[in-house]
Order: C-alpha cells, then structure tokens, then sequence
C-alpha cells in the first residue's frame, strides 16, 4: 500500500473515546521534579503497573514572535502539574477519519510542544533515579505535515511493561515547521533557516538528558525511533552535530537506503538543498501576500495549516516522472542540508563517517514505496514505464523482470519493489561501513498483513502494533486479532525491546538476527523468522547495484 493510501488516517485520524484509568491510589504516583518544575502522572489506561505523564510542556510556545524560531525554555511553573491528559498537536490539517493513526485529539495549536513520559509503576518510588532503566525516544511520521505523540499506535504501555521508559513528542510539521528563507536565515545567528521541525526534537532531546533520570531513565542510553519521517527524522539526530552526542542508538523504521537509491530522494526521507529550500521560502512569502518575515508572522495560522500538504517536483523531467504513483513526490516542507542542523547529504555523510556511530536497527514493509498487493500493470504498461524508467539498462531488466503477461508483469513490479527495498537498506549498511564506522547495522524486511483477510498486505506502518506490543489496546477499523498476531507481536517487541536494552536485538529465544554489516541479507520477520536472501538470484542484485550507481546520490 503506498503511503497516500493511508495519509487521511494519519493526520489526524478518529478522536478516541478515552478508557478509564486503572484505578489506583494517588499516592502511588510520586511527584516528580523537572528543570521546569513538578509533575505527576497517572495511570496507563492500557496496561496494569504502567504510569504515564501526559502533556509535560518542554519548550515554549512557537506562536506569535517565536515562530520560525528555534525552541525556547518554557517557563517555570508552581505548584505539581497534572499530566493527566494530551497537549495539543501541533498546527496541522485534522480529520475524523479512522485509521491506524488514531490520535486521542483533534486540537491544534502553535504552543504544542509537549512530551509524553511512559514508565513501568514501582511500590517503592523513593528513588526512582536509581532505576536507571534504557529509554525510547519515539518520532512520529507524517510526511513532515502531519502527526503527533499521542497516536494510540504509539502509546508507551507495552513498550514500558518490558522495562523500558518511552517517551513520544510533537514538533512542528508543515510550513511551521520547515519554511526556509533568506531573512529567516539572516536572523538566526547562525545563517539557516527551515529545520525547526528538527531542532524540536534536539531540543526535547536535550530535556530528556536533563530531566528523564528523575522518571527512572538513564540520560546515557537513549535510543531513538521512527517511522516514515520520524524515520528519516531519527536519522537526523544521528547525523546532526547538534544531537548525536545525545544518542545511543537508533531505530529507524521504513527507513535507512543507499545515497543512490531513488527511494531516498522521494517520499519523507528526501532533503532540499538550502539554496532551493530559501528560493521555495521567498516563492512561498510572495503566494502569501507578505513582503518580509515579520508578515508572514502575522499571518492567521489557519491560513497556513492550508499550504501544509505541498508536494515538491524531483521527478519532473526525470526517467521517474512517469512513475511518481511508485516513486512519490517528497513533501514541499522537509528538512535541507543548512551547514547547520544538517551539514551534509547522506551520501556524504557516510563517506566522511560524519555522525554518531551508533548501533542501527532499520527496514522496510514488503508492500510500500513501490510494492501494492495490485500493482495495476498491463503488459503495455508494463514496457512503457519501466523501459522509461531503466533506459539503457531496459533490455537486461526485462530479462530479469519479465512482463510477458498481465500477472508476470505485476509480479515483477512487486518483484523490483522489494528487490529495491531489500538491496537498498543492505547498501546502506555497507556503505555505513566503507565510510569508517564501527557499530552494528540490523536490516529486517516485515511480511506479515495484520488482517489475515485484508487485500492491503504489509502495508507501510503495519509493523506498529507489533513492535510497540500493543495491539490488545490497539483500535483500528477492519482488523481482526489472531492468535497468530499475538505471536508475531510478542516477537517483534521482544526484538525491539532488546535492542533498545542492549543496542543488539538478539536475546530470548528468538531466532539469530545477523549483522547487515557482516552478512549480504536482511532478516525476513512476520510471515518467517530469519535470515533470508536480498532477491531471488543474484543478477538483480548486482544489476540494480550497477543501476543505481548512475543515478544521483542523495
């Protein structure tokens, strides 16, 4: 399923009918006191010995005179705060639609940056700071326009009832989040502009390091997460010289692909250059009837959640154009290299070994980015974009990936898809490697369909439920648990769990996930367990390496 299929269930999906807490004394969740001051949880509505804190603001507001300006401290406050409930989103087009991104709120605000605390409840709490526990630090998805920390997917219950403590976010998405522009720039003291979205998230970081001990927490194992563009965006704390003395490892789900994959230039994933992230900013200033920046700051916020769904043109004019069903536009609002948050391409990056090198765990679903239970090709089709597509490579291709008739050819689509999808997170971990780095790279490819009945197959984010080890809470329209799911679930969050504990996802009985970096395969999980081939034989694999070595590297 491709990621538009499923956007509407994502920006905001169905508010939720809150569950009742479990009942328990007050005095069993102790007041814990943060830089900014104390606060108290409550029950988990979910999970029996979970407490969870709702809400903690960890920076300002980002409204008014802060927009487009990097976080700043929140002020102090008196008295305990109640983290008994959500903060808002931040500012983003909302829906009623139900979906997999099911939210506990519609609201949206610019004063939105709240964190969200899960840990396991302990009798004794007199000194929660020698607990010591690992920490996840989850970014959600969205395309860059849309999302927030209190998806129900993504609640910490499950996650914490293996001793883990985890903490979801929200950060700026849309034209709040990433508008670059000359003036932007020029005001920041440090010449860029556009990766506020990003500097949320060093910033709430940085509260964790300072703060998450007194939750039970050990600031010096935090692993990070994502999926989609929380994906990209865990990737980013690796990468940035602002954040990755702040991480220990990193988990990055639809994620990691080779600087020359074409995947990593589209979607969520993709960067802008900052000349062309400043050109869009002073195109966007003119279509907004503003003149300078302090306009634009004036502007109705409503006014700009509307322009949060652009879409950007890599593909125009390119042997992809025709395949952007497949090869989707990125988003207009995402990060760009700025020499500030961001200082070099992926590519670069990893050449130069330029960020943190840490352990990594990433992968992708066996039916996104390219991949469709129903590709919809016919044979005509079929010769027509791919010949397009591969150009001079066209005639060894269609002996690889033959269309003869209607099903060969769809088959063979899915067949290239996967075979991207599989090649490129391997390529990524060599290349991590060549570059000089030293920690593990785990690569997995998900195949399990959470309805067994269902037609949309291993669709981008079905792996969600599993890894967070809550689908007996989970709420999603058209899904039928089976004794099955629950299996696969058990595995999946112990697999995650371990590797948030040990930076190594191996442990427990499970079936021996092999470095990437040491092995040519990708760990096959879902519908089988272990490690299994890149592709069918390996003339695709060496031909889709020769292939993309002639694309650009991003």
């Amino acid at each position: 399923m491709h990621f538009n299929s499923i956007l509407t269930g994502l920006v905001a999906g169905a508010a939720l009918a809150a569950a009742e807490p479990i009942p328990r004394s007050t005095s069993q969740f102790p007041v814990i006191k943060t830089n900014n001051g104390s606060v108290q949880g409550i029950a988990s509505e979910f999970r029996e010995d979970i407490t969870v804190y709702k809400g903690i603001p960890f920076a300002a507001t980002t409204g008014g005179e802060n927009r487009w300006k990097k976080p700043k401290p929140h002020d102090a406050w008196s008295g305990v705060f109640k983290a008994n409930s959500f903060g808002p989103q931040c500012a983003q087009t909302t829906s009623s639609s139900a979906g997999i991104f099911n939210t506990a709120s519609n609201i949206t605000s610019e004063d939105c940056l709240f964190m969200n605390i899960w840990t396991p409840t302990y009798n004794d709490t007199s000194d929660l700071t020698s607990k010591n526990l690992p920490v996840y630090f989850w970014i959600y998805g969205g395309r860059f326009e849309a999302g927030s920390g209190d998806v129900v997917t993504y609640d910490g219950s499950g996650l914490a009832s293996k001793d883990i403590v985890v903490v979801t976010i929200n950060y700026r998405v849309g034209a709040f989040g990433f508008l670059a522009h000359p003036e932007l720039s020029a005001e920041s003291g440090h010449n860029s502009s556009g990766n506020y979205g990003l500097l949320d998230q060093q910033f709430a970081l940085a509260w964790v390091r300072d703060n998450i001990a007194q939750f039970g927490g050990n600031p010096n194992h935090v692993v990070v997460g994502g999926q989609s563009a929380g994906s990209s965006s865990s990737l980013d704390t690796m990468f940035s010289p602002l954040s990755r003395h702040l991480i220990n490892g990193v988990i990055s789900e639809s994620g990691a692909r080779g600087p020359h994959d074409p995947i990593t230039g589209s979607d969520a994933t993709s960067y802008r250059t900052k000349v062309a992230a400043e050109a869009q900013g002073v195109s966007f200033m003119k279509e907004m009837n503003s003149t300078s920046v302090e306009d634009m700051r004036k502007l109705p916020m409503d006014t700009l959640i509307a322009q949060g769904s652009l879409s950007d043109t890599i593909f125009v004019g390119t042997q992809f154009e025709n395949l952007t069903s497949s090869f989707m536009e990125p988003p207009l609002w995402r990060p760009n290299i700025d020499g500030y948050v961001l200082t070099h391409t992926y590519g670069q990056a990893l050449d130069l070994n330029a960020h943190a090198d840490v352990p990594i765990l990433t992968g992708n679903n066996a039916d996104e980015s390219g991949a469709e239970t129903d590709p919809g090709f016919t044979v005509a089709t079929y010769k027509k974009l791919y010949s397009e597509m591969f150009g001079e490579f066209s005639e060894e291709f269609f002996k690889l990936y033959p269309g003869r008739n209607e099903t060969e050819a769809n088959e063979n689509s899915n067949e290239l898809f996967r075979d991207l999808s599989r090649v490129g997170t391997w390529r990524w971990g060599v290349d991590w490697t060549a570059g000089g780095a030293k920690s593990s790279v785990y690569t997995y490819y998900w195949t399990h369909t959470p309805a067994e009945d269902s037609s949309a197959g291993a669709y981008h984010g079905s792996e969600l439920w599993y890894v967070f080890n809550n689908i007996p809470y989970s709420d999603y329209d058209n899904v039928t648990w089976t004794p099955r799911d629950y299996v696969i679930e058990e595995k999946m969050s112990n697999y995650w769990a371990n590797f948030i504990k040990t930076l190594d996802p191996n442990g427990d009985d499970l079936t021996f996930w092999p470095e990437t970096t040491t092995a040519k395969n990708v760990m096959w999980m879902g519908n089988s367990w272990g490690a299994g081939p890149l592709s069918k034989s390996e003339a695709r694999i060496e031909f889709i390496k020769r292939w993309e070595a002639t694309l650009k590297q991003w």
